[in-house]
């Protein structure tokens, strides 16, 4: 992946996140004691169009995301950059020792959904007079509504766990506006437990965990054998689990697989790739 250098007028919003002054964040104390958040603070993170960080829970992917989204001048809770809204502060410290690089000439504005905030946003939205009945739709229905309401936002959208509030149907329809963001010009950062998102066409997937952030294919993701674990062997007598059937979608004339499920028509969406990955 090319680096921030490298491309010092990309259109991106956000080219590259690092340490604002070095060492100002003492490594002894939290969230500077996650591995994830060290390696940044020591060697800095460039970004690509689409970045999805993947891990186990605690290991520090929305105390990552949530930072840059703050820095970058987003309302933690949920919103733009002029979003004002504000239940209880439970933010880290990181943002305050975070400076981005940015791209030259790059929109400045952004989007950061985030679904265990979405109920409290949506009702910041009626306060506005700008609810458009959020609250009235499921909790699914109304995250992607409001992706396609705020999709002319062209700059850097940064999701947390979108999927929390998804189906499946639902987060391969979330992939089909995120395709449409990234075509229009926006650019993405997604934590996601996800598999259907992390399998985002040509996304650069980086997996965080003790190891800090290490980039990885799709296909290598999940449980690695350890040195200090035994494998234990099947009982003689039994028998394998069958193997999974992948269901296979044939093709539009476009080239496309069609996404089936029961997502309404406004949220159909078309997956690029592997279509054992999207099924």
């Amino acid at each position: 992946m090319p680096s921030a250098e490298d491309e010092p007028f990309t259109n991106m919003p956000l080219r590259r996140v690092e340490e604002r002054t070095p060492g100002s964040l003492d490594r002894s104390v939290w969230p500077a004691t996650l591995a994830p958040v060290r390696q940044i603070l020591d060697k800095g993170l460039d970004l690509s169009r689409v970045t999805v960080l993947v891990g186990d829970n605690g290991a520090g992917k929305s105390t990552l995301v949530e930072a840059i989204a703050i820095v970058f001048g987003l309302n933690p809770e949920g919103g733009s950059t002029g979003a004002m809204n504000q239940t209880r502060s439970s933010e880290s410290s990181l943002a305050d020792h975070l400076q981005l690089v940015r791209g030259g000439g790059a929109s400045k504005k952004g989007y950061f959904l985030r679904a265990e905030t979405m109920h409290g946003f949506f009702t910041y939205l009626e306060s506005i007079g700008d609810g458009q009945g959020f609250h009235e739709r499921s909790h699914g229905e109304s995250f992607l509504d409001l992706v396609m309401a705020r999709s002319r936002v062209r700059g850097l959208w940064v999701f947390d766990e979108p999927e929390s509030a998804l189906s499946v149907p639902g987060c391969l329809a979330l992939i089909g506006l995120m395709q449409n963001l990234v075509t229009a010009g926006s650019q993405i950062i997604l934590s996601t437990h996800s598999p259907i998102l992390a399998a985002y066409p040509g996304a650069t997937l980086l997996e965080v965990g003790e190891w800090g952030l290490r980039g990885c294919e799709y296909d290598d993701l999940g449980p690695r054998p350890s040195p200090d674990v035994a494998v234990v062997p099947r009982l003689p007598g039994t028998l394998p689990p069958p193997p999974r059937r992948r269901r296979q979608t044939p093709p539009n004339s476009t080239g496309r697989s069609i996404v089936q499920g029961n997502a309404t028509g406004r949220h159909l969406a078309f997956c690029r790739g592997p279509v054992e990955r999207c099924a």
